[in-house]
């Protein structure tokens, strides 16, 4: 059994399938995603229907993160739509319907606000790590979290957690695609809708598989960002 976690998505269903057909999770498999599936990247609808489609083929434990908070607040009115619109909902809407259509609520499936609402977690831990979408109070467990610190609170205030457990997280984008370290921490938001990578880490080997949307796939290690670095030694394969 593997335990696999992978960054923010964004919307970049390109990037996911193509992780996903390298890393092959299975059944004994445990796949944790840290949250913002959607907003900013081209495809947040073909993401969330992969998501849906490896619960049935994974052991799926999917995370809410900031933007899933903000497209579900907007679905509600417990936020303007407008400003939701202008952080990456626009893509998002745009994403259920074909090019040159106008989007309405009634075209997002109600499988998917389901999903979000009913399977999504604040926060979901082992005996060795916790994972959050954005950060964790380190002197509280993850049952007395804040929702500021669990989904909005940015990596750069992380401290180690009193578990003694390793935080893997996302949500602060790590702008130059390398995760971020801090004492205990791990970052794996590396920018995919942007110009980096989405990054899927193995938690037991310290393994990173990347992959982005033009269908690359890079590999590194714990031990290539301890030698420190922003000239790691890594694979980059073409796309056939």
């Amino acid at each position: 059994m593997r335990i696999l976690a992978i960054g923010d998505i964004h919307g970049c269903s390109i990037a996911l399938r193509t992780l996903l057909d390298v890393v092959q999770p299975g059944s004994d498999d445990i796949l944790v995603t840290l949250g913002d599936y959607v907003d900013r990247g081209p495809d947040s609808k073909g993401v969330l229907d992969t998501l849906i489609s490896l619960e049935k083929t994974t052991q799926l434990k999917p995370l809410i993160g900031n933007h899933e908070i903000l497209f579900l607040d907007a679905i509600t009115e417990q936020l303007d739509a407008e400003a939701w619109l202008r952080v990456g909902g626009r893509e998002t809407m745009q994403s259920y319907v074909a090019e040159g259509q106008t989007p309405t609520w009634a075209d997002v499936p109600a499988a998917h606000i389901e999903f979000l609402k009913e399977r999504g977690l604040r926060y979901w831990e082992t005996e060795q790590h916790i994972f959050v979408h954005a950060n964790a109070n380190s002197v509280y467990p993850l049952s007395e979290q804040s929702d500021d610190w669990l989904f909005w609170t940015r990596f750069d205030d992380s401290f180690p957690h009193v578990s003694g457990k390793t935080m893997i997280c996302g949500h602060t984008a790590q702008k130059d695609g390398v995760p971020g370290l801090r004492p205990r921490a791990i970052c794996l938001d590396t920018w995919a809708y942007g110009e980096g990578w989405l990054t899927c880490m193995d938690v037991a080997t310290g393994e990173f598989v990347q992959a982005n949307q033009l269908g690359q796939i890079k590999r590194l290690s714990l031990a290539d960002l301890d030698l420190l670095s922003y000239q790691l030694p890594t694979q980059i394969i073409k796309p056939s």
